[in-house]
Order: C-alpha cells, then sequence, then structure tokens
C-alpha cells in the first residue's frame, strides 16, 4: 500500500505550491466556460450535497460541489498527487472569487470520501481515499420504515414487493434438496443451466454474463470497476436513494437529469454530454448514464423504445457506460427496452429477481460489456467468489416450472391493478401520481412533513420523498402503492381507505414556508 505520507520534495508529481491555487482556478474555469457556452448541463443539474451554497455573483459553477468535484477529478488524473499540499481556504476563496464558506464546504465534501486531510496548522494534504459515510439517504428511507414497524398499521414505505404475490418456494427447495450440488472453488461461478437461461432471454446479445447477490450489489460492484474519484455521472431525477449514496461515497460528480413518461429527457441528456473546448482542463464528459428501464423507483416511469434509440445516439461515440437496473424484472407491466440493443458494448443491463422471485434468493444477473462484467467477475474471485450454487439452483428451477410464469403474470395484474386504484382516487381529489409502471407511486404534496406525520398519525407509514431528489425540487411522497391488496375483510375498502387519506394529507400543509429539499 502506498504511504499517505509527503513525497520528497523533488517528486515531479508535486507542483509549486504558488501555482496550485492557479492550476485548480483554471481547471473550475474550463467547467465555468463549459456552463455558459451553453454546453453544459444546466445550473443545479449535478446533485448539491447537503450545505452547498451559491454565492451571488457566482454564476453557478463556482460551488462546493464544482470545486470539490474539480479536485476530485485533478487527484484521480495525477494532476494532484498524493502528499500535495493544497491552498488554505482562504487563499483559494480569494482566487476564486468566492467566501471561504464554499471552500470550507468543499474540502469536507473531499475530506469525507477520503481524498484530503486536514493536519491542524500543517495544512491539507491529498491522500489516498478511504471508506466513507453511511449512506444518509437511504437511512432516510429505510430508517423511518424501521422506526415504525412497531406502531405503523400498514407500512408503505419500504418499496418491497406483496409476499402474498411471490412463488412458492417450499415445492422448488425440496426438488433442488434432491439434487447433488457438492461445487469446487475452481467451478465456474455461474451454472451452466442458469447462463443458458440468462443468454437466451436478455435484451440485446452480452459480451459477458455473471451473477452477484442482488441489484444493490450488482450497482456497487459494476461502479466500483468503471468509476473513478470525480467522475461524472448521469443519472435520473428523481433517483432511487441508494445509488445516490453509492455515487456520493465513490466521490463521484452526480448530474440529474429530469424523466418524462418515456424515460430522461434528451436535451438535458445531451447537455450534459457536450464537451468543453478542446484542450481545456476538468471539463471531462459523463463517464456513465444510470438508469431504470421500468417501473422506474421512484417515479414509476417505463423507458420507451424511441427513446432508448435516442439515448443510445447521444451516448454513442462516447466512452460513456450505460448502466441499467431492471430491478422490477417480471413484476413490470412495460415491456423490456434496452440502450444495449443499440451499444451492446457500452451497456450492462442488471436484471434483479428478488422483487419479482424472492427478496430471500439475492440474486441478480449482470451482463453486457464483456470489459466490464468480466472485471466484476475476476475482482469478485478475490472475494466471496461466487453467489451461492444452491440459490442458483432454486433460481433455475423457478424459471423451468411453467407455475411461476403464471404467478409472475398474476403479479402484474394484481399490481398495475392496485396501481390504477390508487391514481384513480387521488385523481378524484386532483392529486396527481406519476408513471404507470410498477410498486412504487411518486406522489407530489403541498407539505412533506406534515404529509409524513398526518399519515403517521393514522397508522399509515410513507417514504418522505427528499432523500431520492438529485438537485432542489418540491415535496413529494414515495408509497408502495403495490402492498394495497383489494381483497381485504371489507371488501376492498382498506385500500380506497389509504388511498383517500394519502390524498388528504398531499393538500395539508404548514403554516410556515419552507424552502424546497436539498
Amino acid at each position: 500500500m502506498r504511504s499517505s505520507s509527503t513525497p520528497s520534495a523533488g517528486s515531479p508529481a508535486h507542483q509549486s505550491p504558488s501555482r496550485l491555487p492557479a492550476l485548480i482556478a483554471a481547471a473550475i474555469d474550463a467547467d465555468r466556460h463549459r456552463d455558459l457556452d451553453g454546453t453544459g448541463p444546466k445550473a443545479g443539474a449535478g446533485a448539491l450535497r447537503n450545505g452547498d451554497t451559491i454565492h451571488p455573483g457566482d454564476d453557478g459553477t463556482r460551488t462546493a460541489r464544482r470545486i470539490a468535484a474539480t479536485i476530485g477529478r485533478m487527484i484521480t488524473a495525477g494532476d494532484l498527487a498524493v502528499g500535495e499540499r493544497l491552498p488554505t481556504v482562504r487563499e483559494l476563496s480569494r482566487r476564486l472569487g468566492v467566501s471561504p464558506t464554499t471552500v470550507s464546504v468543499a474540502w469536507r465534501s473531499l475530506a469525507d470520501v477520503g481524498v484530503i486531510e486536514t493536519r491542524g496548522r500543517n495544512g491539507t494534504y491529498v491522500r489516498h481515499p478511504r471508506g466513507a459515510e453511511a449512506p444518509r439517504r437511504y437511512r432516510m428511507v429505510t430508517g423511518a420504515a424501521a422506526d415504525g414497524a412497531d406502531h405503523f398499521d400498514i407500512d408503505l414505505s419500504t418499496g418491497t414487493p406483496d409476499p402474498d404475490l411471490l412463488p412458492d418456494l417450499g415445492p422448488v427447495i425440496a426438488r433442488v434438496s434432491r439434487q447433488s450440488l457438492t461445487s469446487s472453488y475452481l467451478d465456474r461461478p455461474v451454472l451452466p443451466a442458469l447462463e443458458e437461461l440468462l443468454d437466451a432471454t436478455w435484451p440485446f446479445a452480452a459480451e459477458a454474463i455473471t451473477v452477484v447477490d442482488g441489484a444493490l450489489d450488482a450497482l456497487d460492484r459494476v461502479a466500483q470497476v468503471a468509476l473513478r474519484l470525480g467522475d461524472r455521472v448521469v443519472v435520473e431525477h428523481p433517483a432511487f436513494p441508494p445509488i445516490l449514496d453509492l455515487l456520493d461515497q465513490l466521490g463521484c460528480e452526480i448530474v440529474g437529469v429530469d424523466v418524462d413518461d418515456e424515460g430522461i429527457v434528451l436535451d438535458q441528456l445531451a447537455a450534459a454530454f457536450a464537451t468543453a473546448e478542446s484542450g481545456r482542463p476538468g471539463a471531462a464528459p459523463p463517464a456513465a448514464v444510470i438508469l431504470q428501464p421500468r417501473a422506474q423507483n421512484p417515479a414509476g416511469i417505463a423507458m420507451s423504445a424511441s427513446r432508448a434509440a435516442a439515448i443510445a445516439g447521444i451516448v454513442g461515440g462516447t466512452t460513456a457506460l450505460v448502466v441499467e437496473d431492471d430491478h422490477a424484472n417480471d413484476i413490470s407491466s412495460a415491456p423490456l427496452v434496452s440502450v444495449g440493443s443499440w451499444l451492446p458494448a457500452q451497456t450492462v443491463h442488471i436484471r434483479s429477481y428478488s422483487k419479482s422471485h424472492g427478496p430471500d434468493l439475492r440474486l441478480a444477473a449482470v451482463g453486457g460489456s464483456g470489459e466490464v462484467v468480466n472485471s466484476v467477475a475476476n475482482r469478485r474471485r478475490l472475494g466471496p467468489g461466487w453467489s451461492s450454487r444452491i440459490l442458483q439452483a432454486v433460481l433455475v428451477e423457478l424459471l423451468q416450472d411453467p407455475s411461476t410464469a403464471d404467478t409472475m403474470a398474476a403479479a402484474r395484474s394484481a399490481y398495475a391493478d392496485r396501481r390504477r386504484a390508487v391514481a384513480a382516487v387521488l385523481a378524484g381529489h386532483d392529486v396527481p401520481m406519476t408513471g404507470q409502471d410498477g410498486i412504487n407511486a411518486w406522489i407530489p404534496v403541498d407539505d412533506e412533513r406534515v404529509a409524513t406525520v398526518a399519515l403517521a398519525a393514522r397508522g399509515i407509514g410513507v417514504a418522505p420523498g427528499h432523500p431520492f431528489l438529485v438537485r432542489p425540487d418540491g415535496d413529494h411522497l414515495r408509497v408502495t402503492v403495490g402492498l394495497l391488496a383489494h381483497d381485504g375483510p371489507d371488501g376492498g375498502s382498506r385500500l380506497a381507505e389509504v388511498a383517500e387519506a394519502v390524498a388528504a394529507a398531499a393538500r395539508q400543509h404548514s403554516t410556515h414556508r419552507r424552502p424546497a429539499h436539498r
């Protein structure tokens, strides 16, 4: 392991201390010109970390986020070496024309991902990355669910499937238990039978396929091999909180792109990929686009084929990787569309079996770009090696059992029916609900906190919307409507009762005005 101590003064990697503020300023200026030229994302398109500030006259680019991301890229590129002493907060703030507070926030962001360290009066230095903070956004969602586990009559904050709509694993496990599953550390990580099934049903010709422990494990492993500190990554706005937490922990710059009824908005995506003038430092195009092609969590959007083709037209010709998280799989009502149909070598598609076939299977398939997928598989050999072949065998039995297809069809129908029923009740109160697919509903509300508390008082748990936001936006709730069954003891009135309560809560507001969530 390389030491984080200061290298020798004669090291060619070191910059003259007097030149560092100018060097950093030049890199940040490249981003400023990029936005002013109209070739970059719109101001505010990236993720604003908690505590970021934009000062009057700052033109929206010399923010703490921008400073942190630019310096992160410089560290990754070797322009700032490990052990390099950085300018003081006051020195850099004067050079950039921003307040010391803005630079201090940027320094904290870089310290949070472990790439710089403060040594008291000796100054601040570049260091090797270390572990990062806990996933704060995801904890805002899962923490609420855990806290309410004992007192919610119905918890719609979880984003989990209805257990009654999952396949019965009992008979399948019984059949698998009679098989000989003795294996070796040297066996292939994916059972041949499962690999054959995956290859036959993949949405495009994958260069390589492997299996890991669920969709989040897949996203983490793909990101670890494909992304570096300071990389720009395009995500949907709103987005699944663990994706944002993961990118934060990797020190990436998050670029949020709105979604409409067909997927991510094309003009915003094109703006994110517009490059700065040749030769300007620090203005790298996005390294990846991460999207959910259907049942987008939380918005319920499904990507259309024409939108996927247009995305491929924008990303094609760049080095960016498209990462698709098909977390809903067979319980989605929308057909599966993949950018990989146009860009197979630049796409990694993730297919999860947790929501559709069973959370405890803990399996997801990863297929597409051979360079990325093989890197994931090879790196994994140095850790867990493979996902349980017993669980893989259970999945093979499920996929080959004709009754599983019937179960999936019934689940799709039930989830779609529940979604339509809730949407109809909300529409009766002029409360909109985005999207048409998946088990979650994204509902705008007048006051997110007031609505959450009002529903909790009625024994209904929901997820607050702000952990899903890439940038400041209006108040929302994420409600797992897929858990609202019609067949209650009173003939389905429970679904209508909960939907009415959500509609009423959506129109409640505090007497105090609050800023949009950050």
